[in-house]
């Protein structure tokens, strides 16, 4: 039997944006596969997208692991037949302080999530892109990418490597019709930005309300931004609508970063 549903794979799929962006292509009627190291999160969301109406499988991914992600993405084919979707969501905050005093092992263990962790994603799901003829990859980036934010030059570095990893990927993948691009979320509301709000705090010895206020003043619109934002801009992206554009860095973040 021929599976008529979209086939999209979502790393990160256990929490934060990863689990409103599952809930959301779930919602579309999509086949979402639901990646992470924490299947105990996984089972909950693949819950939730069951109830939004789609069909989840859930499979323990480990994004630094290239045995794991090509066993994840060969499982997905092997379900539904395909893969039409990859959201390459997963990242960490990485260690957070001025520069001279990083440890080396964090700061290497950022770039093994961040970066390292897309490249094996990309690496393992576009060649069965290229053999069923199309595709669409949507990495979740940062505005931190591009511009400073004090006491974060490793999560920076890490999410300014995946703007030039989007662009290169999406002409490398482009005569196969596969589409490659970029989110950069702005200041998301929910557990990260509240750490890292109180990581800038004790950083610069002020409290945490005022790194928030000033966070919130940085916006146009006066406020944080929705991971509901970054899901419907992936959404989106990964559509038929969206079928001209590949190679985009598309800032959602309330207007913070404006080009």
């Amino acid at each position: 039997m021929i599976n008529e549903r979209r086939v999209t794979v979502i790393t990160g799929a256990s929490q934060g944006i990863g689990e409103v962006i599952a809930h959301t292509f779930g919602t579309a009627g999509d086949a979402v596969v639901l990646a992470a190291r924490n299947t105990d999160n996984l089972e909950r969301v693949a819950a939730d997208v069951e109830r939004a109406g789609g069909d989840p499988l859930v499979l323990a991914t480990d994004v630094t692991d290239a045995e794991s992600v090509e066993y994840t993405m060969a499982k997905t084919v092997e379900t539904f037949g395909r893969i039409d979707v990859v959201v390459a969501n997963s990242g960490v905050g990485g260690p957070s302080g001025v520069l001279w005093k990083l440890d080396p092992d964090e700061w290497d263990a950022a770039f093994e999530v961040n970066v390292k962790g897309v490249f094996l994603t990309a690496r393992a799901a576009i060649p069965h892109m290229m053999h069923a003829g199309s595709g669409s990859l949507v990495i979740i980036g940062s505005i931190s990418g591009k511009r400073p934010l004090f006491g974060r030059t490793a999560y920076t570095s890490t999410k300014a490597a995946l703007v030039g990893l989007t662009r290169t990927l999406a002409i490398e993948a482009g005569p196969h019709n596969i589409r490659v691009n970029l989110i950069s979320p702005g200041f998301v509301a929910g557990p990260r930005i509240d750490w890292v709000i109180k990581a800038q705090a004790e950083a610069r010895g002020v409290d945490a309300v005022t790194v928030r206020r000033e966070f919130e003043a940085e916006s146009p619109l006066g406020q944080l931004t929705s991971p509901q934002a970054i899901a419907d801009a992936a959404v989106f992206l990964a559509s038929p609508q969206a079928s001209a554009i590949t190679g985009a860095d598309l800032n959602v973040n309330s207007g913070v970063v404006m080009y």
